[in-house]
């Protein structure tokens, strides 16, 4: 099915980042259901053969002197949505570059709303992120928990989220899907190959004949290392499709909603996870803790339930196994790989 994009008719959503990791899977699920996607993207992420024939503005949307040209892509392809998922999302570099992170990612969403006010398109889904949320008492986070990120990758997504409200009052569409820990893929073209989360780094390092790096031991969790809501990329990009209906429908929404499965994971149970799925032991040594990583952030989905009619369907095993699936050949071939190869 993403081989018609740009041929089928319906709606038309412009995709920012639209050939990244997730955003290829945001079109697929997009085409499936019968509508068509074009995409914005710069291409310092994205792979151009997951366009698909889809019509490509390639180009940093956070340069304003591109307002009206993107603007004007819209109104050639008769846009009717937005959503916006390009932007910078390493929170350690975060730390080293905050000036950056805020043109990148700030600067970025106010060039795509200058331009959807230019081209008088209403409807936004944004891409925000659980780094939203400050210290959570390791219980399940609902939306109205306190903001305070860690990170000033995570304040970007603040101020994204507060930026678009100012803009829903003057009659924006508006949602924003807070991202957990996201994982897996559907397909070998959409996969994440050289992502800085975890599993990506585990795997990489493996092929290496290096051990896992668990980054702290101490922290106030059951074992001491990080735990993590996980969901698959799938799941996600459903629940973009589902945000978008309802703006688009002009049904109720809320400013935000957590997207994750409501399962919490320490770092220490996602290898013990790996381990079961590629049937060998996965060494690790211990780092000291990452500034600006969060303890404990776990989502209560309950929201996206209620008002999306959206759930995650995939477990922790089924991201792993995908993972490892569509990854690189060399992650496939790690079953084959003797425990005595991996050192300590």
């Amino acid at each position: 099915m993403i081989a018609l994009l740009g041929q089928l008719g319906g709606h038309v959503t412009l995709l920012t980042g639209g050939l990244g990791y997730i955003g290829s899977h945001v079109a697929e699920v997009i085409v499936a259901g019968g509508d068509r996607v074009v995409i914005a993207d710069d291409l310092s992420t994205g792979r151009l053969e997951r366009a698909a024939g889809a019509a490509l503005l390639e180009g940093d949307v956070a340069d304003p002197n591109r307002i009206g040209e993107l603007a004007r892509f819209m109104q050639e392809h008769q846009v009717t949505s937005v959503i916006h998922l390009a932007g910078r999302k390493n929170a350690p570099e975060s730390v080293t570059r905050p000036a950056w992170y805020f043109q990148q990612n700030v600067g970025g969403l106010a060039c795509v709303l200058e331009a959807m006010a230019e081209a008088e398109v209403t409807n936004l889904v944004f891409s925000s992120s659980a780094a939203v949320y400050g210290p959570t008492a390791g219980v399940p986070v609902t939306e109205d928990h306190h903001i305070d990120p860690a990170n000033p990758y995570g304040i970007t997504k603040a101020v994204g989220e507060q930026l678009i409200q100012a803009a829903v009052a003057q009659g924006l569409r508006a949602t924003s899907l807070r991202y957990f820990n996201v994982l897996g893929a559907s397909s070998a073209l959409r996969a994440e190959k050289d992502g800085n989360n975890l599993v990506p780094l585990v795997l990489a390092a493996l092929t290496r004949g290096e051990p896992a790096t668990v980054f702290g031991n101490e922290h106030h969790t059951a074992d001491g290392t990080c735990v993590r809501d996980y969901v698959h990329v799938a799941d996600l990009a459903q629940a973009h499709v589902s945000a978008l209906a309802a703006v688009a429908g002009n049904s109720p929404v809320a400013p935000a909603y957590n997207i994750g499965t409501g399962t919490g994971y320490s770092v220490l149970d996602v290898l013990a996870e790996l381990e079961a799925v590629l049937e060998r032991p996965v060494n690790r040594v211990i780092h000291p803790a990452r500034a600006g990583d969060p303890e404990d952030v776990v989502a209560d989905v309950d929201l996206a339930r209620a008002d999306l009619g959206w759930t995650a369907q995939r477990d922790l095993t089924a991201m792993l196994r995908d993972a490892i699936a569509f990854g690189p050949a060399s992650w496939r071939e790690l079953r084959a790989v003797s425990s005595e190869h991996v050192t300590c």
